[in-house]
């Protein structure tokens, strides 16, 4: 029998949650020859793979606000003043990411369009919300701020996504931080790890 194929991480640091997800994905083929990223919410750090599951690089990132895996129904149609602070979660899950603009022009990537969820360079427009002090804190605490938008150091979305999801686009798989990893995914075929790690392991 095969051996079973794993993603490669070299010496960089990652969840046992986040390495069961891509050395699932790698395995099984899902990212369908893309390029993937995981997305660690608990520890709020992203991490790129190209399509063959190699690690092209990892990163902090700034999350939705507030705890949770699933969007408020109809929340992409709101105006922002509207959404809640309890609202304003990163949902979980399988996207597609799909390259877009926001109102601004500025080029992002649609993880969920409907619930007007994407992943986009950090804006540090508003001093008070600290966003780039945010990610340069040694810890994830203060990481959650967004309306649940995942936000990515500039350099990094230069150098390391956009050239990852060029031309095409990629799979993005968001870790869920309310349930298990493989509840989330299993509707794509991942079967529950031989012992359920805990999504707080690692860094």
């Amino acid at each position: 029998m095969d051996s079973p194929k794993r993603a490669e991480f070299g010496r960089v640091r990652s969840s046992s949650d986040v390495r069961y997800v891509a050395d699932w994905v790698v395995h099984s083929g899902d990212n369908r020859q893309l390029p993937f990223t995981v997305i660690d919410k608990v520890n709020a750090r992203i991490f790129v793979f190209d399509a063959a599951g190699r690690l092209r690089g990892a990163s902090p990132i700034l999350l939705g606000l507030a705890r949770g895996d699933d969007s408020v129904p109809g929340i992409g149609e709101r105006k922002m003043s509207e959404i809640r602070p309890d609202e304003r979660t990163t949902p979980a899950g399988r996207f597609v990411a799909e390259r877009g603009r926001n109102l601004n022009g500025e080029d992002i990537f649609w993880i969920d369009y409907d619930a007007a969820v994407s992943m986009h360079r950090v804006r540090a427009s508003n001093p008070q919300e600290r966003r780039l002090q945010r990610l340069a804190s040694p810890t994830a605490a203060d990481n959650r701020i967004s309306y649940g938008c995942v936000n990515v150091p500039a350099r990094f979305y230069n150098e390391v996504i956009d050239p990852a999801f060029t031309p095409a686009a990629g799979v993005i798989y968001v870790l869920p931080e309310t349930r298990p990893a493989h509840e989330v995914f299993e509707a794509h075929g991942a079967s529950r790890p031989r012992s359920t790690p805990s999504a707080a392991n690692g860094t």
